[in-house]
């Protein structure tokens, strides 16, 4: 069966292997095979989102594993530490980065040739993006960008606060390390999805985010359904994702190139 049959193989009911990229416990990744017969189109590497909280985990991600395997895609489901179970910043962002690297790195990875695409959303969208320099395009869904304007906003119930410990006056150096909006450009190719509703993250800091990449030099695509709200925007049946998978279709493997980050 092609790609382009109407009829789907089954999704598959569980990741073909887990790795470790750590000695903690939230340190793995769960490794999805594509569904479908022959090469896979490349690996999709799924960052959840959960206000850096440790009461959301991985398992946000699986609807979007299962329909990315079910179209060509291998999937690497990443966890990592968040605040109440090990992590804080730097630790987590390093995890991120650690795990991207670790993904990269397998024979399993190897055996499924194609580019790399980082796909994050809410705070897995901010982990993603500061990990661009190891991904050959990210898939931003409503992304944090800018963690001082998450403080100062009081956004997700104070979350910034929270993980941080400390506000943006206090430790300005490690807001703008967290901030993909401070990191600027990006020098990797970026689809930022978010919905004009979303009170979670508000749109507007995915514009903010958007005209400054732009005019940084980078090519960020933006998508922004009207209706389409946070959670929406990890539900593989919403009407956006198959432009989703579109644009993660059209990416081409980057040449290598190392650029310091100094979220790490």
């Amino acid at each position: 069966m092609s790609r382009k049959d109407d009829t789907l193989e089954p999704a598959p009911a569980r990741p073909a292997l887990t790795l470790s990229y750590g000695p903690h416990a939230p340190q793995t990744i769960e490794c999805w095979d594509a569904a479908v017969p022959g090469p896979a189109r490349g690996v999709a590497v799924l960052v959840h989102g959960g206000y850096w909280r440790a009461r959301f985990d991985a398992s946000l991600m699986v609807p979007l594993a299962r329909d990315l395997a079910l179209h060509g895609w291998a999937v690497a489901n990443v966890e990592y530490r968040r605040g109440g179970n090990g992590g804080g910043w730097p630790e987590t962002g390093q995890d991120v980065r650690s795990a991207v690297a670790a993904v990269a790195a397998t024979r399993w990875r190897q055996s499924h040739p194609g580019p790399l695409v980082g796909v994050g959303h809410s705070v897995g969208g901010q982990l993603a993006l500061l990990t661009a320099d190891l991904l050959d395009a990210v898939v931003a869904l409503a992304p944090v960008t800018d963690t001082g304007r998450t403080y100062r906003e009081g956004l997700g119930e104070n979350a910034a606060a929270e993980f941080f410990g400390v506000s943006p006056e206090q430790a300005p150096e490690v807001y703008a390390g967290a901030s993909p909006i401070r990191q600027l450009p990006l020098e990797t190719p970026a689809l930022v999805v978010h919905g004009a509703v979303d009170q979670r993250v508000p749109v507007e800091h995915s514009l903010d985010y958007l005209a400054r990449a732009r005019a940084a030099g980078d090519r960020t695509d933006f998508i922004s359904p009207y209706d389409l709200d946070h959670l929406a925007a990890i539900d593989p049946s919403a009407q956006v994702w198959p432009s989703v998978r579109e644009w993660m279709d059209n990416v081409p493997v980057q040449a290598p190139r190392l650029r310091s980050k100094s979220s790490a």
